[in-house]
């Protein structure tokens, strides 16, 4: 199946604008490192896999790209702007939001009330304004139910809105994960292994997912071990190896890339 980016006519996708850009970034724990010199640019309104072995260091970009790890060396850019060293939540506020490979959900809330924590992250009163019942959280509060709701609807799971997390079945708790980033009203997601665990029928529902957040006008950075959604739905692919990046380009041509085939796809068998 060809994709999106092979799609595009007269390489309108080749001039969008740089959203993500990693220049020089390094790595290093100890004596381990994990990511060297990576070069790294996300267009605007794409959907960008990295892919690579176990260990190959995709989660140590995203983790760098959030503000869990400060790089060692290098820097990160998001529409411009330096993010490298930031704060998490400043990151957050800014546009870029996250999923993770272990589902991290409040299992206790309802699903209308996990998305309600991502609203959270651009209201102006806090714990204070919530104890004095000010009007001004009151009304962010119910904005924040109301955006919830929206964005289940969104993800193709309204109907699940008032039951607990624990109880969902676990597609349908990947994609209340996915509500909960969209509420921070991010310009990036990144989507850490979101078809992880899930069944075929699953995998499909999520690829329409993607590309629906894709049409949104959100841009999509994707870690994901799936070679067929990956290609299937990637614009552009970026391939990791011991921390190096060995490929970047469409997927027609990471696929036939001799260092991707040994390295992850796997080398050819003898006719």
């Amino acid at each position: 199946m060809t994709s999106a980016a092979e799609q595009t006519t007269n390489g309108a996708t080749s001039r969008a604008r740089t959203v993500l850009e990693l220049d020089g970034v390094t790595m290093r724990f100890g004596g381990v490192v994990a990511l060297r010199d990576a070069r790294l640019q996300v267009r605007e309104g794409e959907i960008f896999a990295l892919i690579g072995p176990n260990g190959a260091g995709k989660t140590t970009v995203f983790n760098i790209v959030t503000g869990v790890f400060h790089p060692t060396e290098g820097s990160v850019r998001f529409e411009g702007t330096q993010i490298s060293g930031m704060k998490r939540f400043r990151i957050t506020k800014s546009g870029i939001a996250r999923t993770f490979q272990n589902i991290r959900l409040f299992h206790n809330m309802t699903a209308v009330e996990n998305v309600m924590v991502g609203a959270d992250a651009h209201h102006r009163t806090g714990a204070i304004g919530a104890a004095l019942g000010l009007s001004r959280h009151r009304r962010e509060e119910r904005e924040g139910r109301e955006k919830a709701r929206e964005l289940l609807d969104f993800v193709g799971i309204s109907a699940r809105g008032g039951e607990a997390a624990k109880n969902l079945p676990y597609g349908d708790q990947r994609r209340l994960e996915i509500a909960r980033a969209l509420a921070t009203e991010p310009r990036l997601l990144l989507l850490d292994e979101p078809a992880a665990g899930m069944n075929p029928a699953e995998k499909q529902s999520l690829q329409l997912l993607i590309r629906k957040i894709r049409d949104s006008g959100r841009t999509v950075l994707l870690i994901e071990h799936d070679m067929g959604l990956v290609m299937d739905i990637s614009d552009r692919i970026a391939v990791l190896d011991f921390g190096e990046l060995i490929a970047e380009g469409l997927p027609r041509e990471v696929q036939r890339n001799p260092k991707v085939i040994e390295a992850y796809l796997g080398a050819p068998s003898a006719s």
